[in-house]
């Protein structure tokens, strides 16, 4: 008799509980702009090493830097919302409801699905953080199956936004890596650390590769930002480099907003 093999399946369900609203948020380059007034934005890059399952969708969405003798890593290069893990999300109601749910980011959308991993490597990310309250009883739907998305609508517009912006993105990052020499010793330290880590880098790096926005506006509206996260951290050791941070990020808007002021007539 011939034996069959049970469908792997993984069932999830959103409760809203808004655990997970916390933290960095990865963005797409168009969900980065179009929420220019309400995230505090860095480019954050995250080294991928070289046989391990990210590794190619990292390298073929960011870009990868060479250690040697065949060796290298891959970088995933991500505009981000840059919120520390103890602060919620300026968009998340004390109800833990989205206040933007209708026009919330695709990275808030296609969760728990992670486009930065391949389809087949998404089991991973169906198990919830400690704390989050994710319904993954028989009660929820199920969403994987046999390595497969179910339902792939939010998942593949966020890949397709991630896969047309590394047109932008690697040059970008192959740019500031040679223009920025410590940039690529901090990556290729951060790669060596067993628990792994980012490097943040100002998004102001990013403009020169967006001919078509405009500076001075997109200054504007991001000033107030960085500047209310630099009142939230101030005076709280633990998110002194957060701090720093906006700091740094406002100054550069000041100087970018005085540089370019408002067009007249």
């Amino acid at each position: 008799m011939g034996s069959s093999v049970e469908p792997m399946e993984r069932r999830f369900r959103c409760t809203e509980c808004g655990k997970c609203c916390f933290g960095l948020l990865p963005l797409t380059l168009d969900d980065a702009l179009k929420h220019t007034g309400r995230f505090p934005l860095v480019v954050v890059w995250t080294p991928v090493r070289q046989g391990t399952r990210p590794f190619g969708q990292a390298a073929r969405l960011g870009t990868t830097v060479s250690l040697g003798k065949r060796k290298k890593f891959a970088v995933r290069v991500a505009p981000t919302a840059y919120i520390p893990p103890s602060l919620p999300c300026p968009a998340l109601y004390a109800d833990g409801l989205c206040s933007i749910h209708a026009e919330k980011p695709s990275r808030c959308r296609t969760m728990p699905f992670f486009p930065y991993r391949e389809e087949s490597d998404q089991a991973q990310m169906l198990t919830p953080r400690s704390g989050w309250e994710c319904d993954t009883s028989a009660l929820a739907p199920v969403v994987y199956r046999d390595k497969e998305i179910v339902h792939h609508g939010d998942f593949d517009f966020e890949l397709g936004a991630l896969v047309d912006q590394a047109a932008i993105l690697g040059p970008y990052a192959d740019w500031l890596l040679e223009s920025v020499p410590t940039l690529r010793e901090e990556l290729v330290k951060v790669s060596k650390k067993k628990s792994g880590g980012h490097v943040v880098v100002n998004f102001s790096t990013l403009l020169p590769r967006l001919p078509a926005l405009d500076v001075a506006d997109f200054a504007r509206r991001k000033f107030p930002v960085m500047t209310a996260f630099a009142a939230k951290t101030a005076g709280v050791p633990e998110l002194a480099e957060y701090h720093r941070r906006y700091r740094e990020c406002a100054d550069e808007l000041a100087h970018l907003i005085e540089a370019r002021p408002r067009a007249v007539g």
